[in-house]
């Protein structure tokens, strides 16, 4: 059954292949991103399926606009996928709080003026679904990802909230935590980055699990299973974990 969803941060990575997938499997997609032109190819790619949105999700005006366009083509959402974001890490001999406000901007507040966009949409829909894409870093303290790191943790926390808060009106609430994945992100990292999958492959995966609105998708599970349990070392432990790895990636 095809739906209708908003996806954004369609332009690269994670999202563009979640972008192809979806759209193989026939739904019709409003895609958002800064990138118009990655927009306008999968438009032309296929003809009928794709609702081009394009604008910055920073400025709440741009989002509140593009919840209208879609509106006013679709009249409701069935889905909305929140997967825009970035990265930067800290260097803490130079902490720069504009770049933790940054960071915090792109990654939770576009979230929240999303939310705020297709709450009304999805309220229209049939089996109405929010997914937010966090991240697994949020199970353990990592160096420099101070601003990551928290972004993601909030942005984790508020979707968990509206979980509780949205169950009465039947809307589903889906956290995706991936660990590594192939991305132009990821490329820029300079550590290594155990067990990371092609973005394909972590597209495939997000489209197979999210038909069954569960709680929670996070991958590849050995990496996660090891994530959590290192997060439930005693603080003194997870330290001397983080000063290692520190270390490791200064020699990198």
């Amino acid at each position: 059954m095809s739906r209708r969803i908003w996806l954004t941060g369609a332009s690269s990575g994670i999202g563009a292949a979640l972008a192809e997938v979806l759209l193989q499997q026939g739904h019709r997609l409003a895609l958002s991103a800064r990138n118009a032109g990655a927009l306008h190819a999968l438009a032309e790619r296929y003809p009928g399926q794709v609702l081009q949105a394009p604008g910055d999700l920073t400025d709440p005006e741009q989002v509140r606009a593009i919840g209208e366009r879609i509106g006013e083509h679709w009249g409701a959402l069935d889905q909305a996928i929140l997967n825009a974001g970035t990265c930067e890490y800290v260097d803490v001999q130079d902490f720069q709080a504009a770049m933790v406000e940054r960071v915090m901007r792109a990654n939770l507040f576009s979230a929240a003026h999303c939310v705020e966009a297709a709450l009304p949409l999805l309220r229209q829909g049939e089996r109405p679904h929010l997914v937010a894409v966090s991240s697994s870093v949020t199970f353990l303290p990592l160096p420099r990802a101070e601003a990551y790191g928290a972004s993601k943790a909030a942005m984790s926390y508020l979707f968990d909230t509206l979980r509780v808060d949205l169950a009465a009106e039947g809307i589903a609430v889906t956290l995706v935590s991936p660990g590594f994945v192939d991305t132009p992100l990821t490329q820029k990292n300079d550590f290594p980055m155990p067990m990371r999958w092609p973005v394909e492959k972590a597209a495939r995966h997000i489209a197979l699990k999210l038909h069954r609105q569960p709680y929670h998708i996070a991958f590849p599970g050995p990496f996660i299973a090891i994530l959590r349990l290192l997060g439930s070392l005693p603080k003194g432990l997870q330290l001397a974990l983080g000063k290692r790895l520190s270390r490791t990636e200064s020699h990198s």
